[in-house]
């Protein structure tokens, strides 16, 4: 009775280290998966092509919360346009150009009426161009325009032509670049199928009419998605391997 008992309870012992090696494995291949996704998506999408909007100080350039022409910049203050690829906010390139007002504005005289903003224009890198384009020397401007003018007013005065996409994207600024608007590149510097950034979504790109540039770096919408379809397939095995071994 005894030699019955112990014949028996050995498959019981051995049962429950195969259970939960069976729960490791299948946990191990769902987040092996999981990573996969997540670098697929990471290396599909590196960023934008686009201008980016700059406020100078006497400490340096700040990133723009708002776009230029909800900007009412005061007299003597300093406006950045810089062209390139970046995926957010955190990595856009700045202006090449220290922001110095007094230097940029200096043989145009203060006028009743008027206000003065000096503008730095830096069309980027040939790296950051599109295919075909090389882009002019960055270069500065003094804009004396009315005093409740926006910055984008300001940059129309002395930078045409302009080119706007047809949800008031900014594209060019005198004439750079000659196509292409704010449009998705790869990490080997190639446009992603020619897309055009929507302008009111998170990851937007482009100075617009209420924001510019895009503001989230994280995973695109359908990396998420795919990752959300293969943990609720990876749950779905562990229930069923803990249904069949019960």
């Amino acid at each position: 009775m005894s030699t019955r008992q112990g014949v028996a309870a050995r498959p019981v012992a051995t049962r429950q280290p195969l259970r939960r090696a069976g729960r490791a494995t299948v946990l191990l291949v769902v987040l092996g998966a999981v990573l996969a996704v997540l670098g697929t998506g990471t290396a599909q999408a590196a960023g934008y092509r686009y201008w980016s909007f700059w406020e100078g100080s006497g400490s340096g350039w700040a990133y723009a919360t708002q776009g230029p022409s909800l900007v009412r910049p005061d007299d003597g203050s300093v406006q950045g346009f810089r062209f390139s690829v970046s995926a957010d906010s955190q990595d856009a390139a700045k202006p090449r150009r220290s922001p110095g007002f007094a230097e940029i504005c200096a043989h145009t005289p203060a006028a009743s009426g008027a206000k003065r903003i000096a503008l730095v224009i830096d069309p980027g890198t040939a790296a950051d161009a599109p295919d075909g384009e090389t882009p002019p020397a960055p270069r500065t401007a003094c804009a004396r325009v009315p005093e409740d003018a926006s910055s984008a007013d300001a940059l129309a005065s002395v930078a045409k032509p302009l080119r706007y996409g047809s949800d008031a994207l900014l594209c060019a600024i005198s004439g750079y670049p000659a196509s292409g608007c704010g449009e998705q590149v790869t990490g080997d510097g190639d446009a992603g199928g020619g897309r055009t950034a929507d302008a009111s979504a998170p990851s937007s790109a482009g100075v617009t009419a209420g924001g510019h540039g895009p503001d989230g770096g994280g995973p695109s919408a359908g990396v998420l998605v795919g990752v959300a379809a293969v943990l609720l397939l990876g749950i779905a095995a562990v229930a069923q391997a803990r249904r069949r071994r019960g």
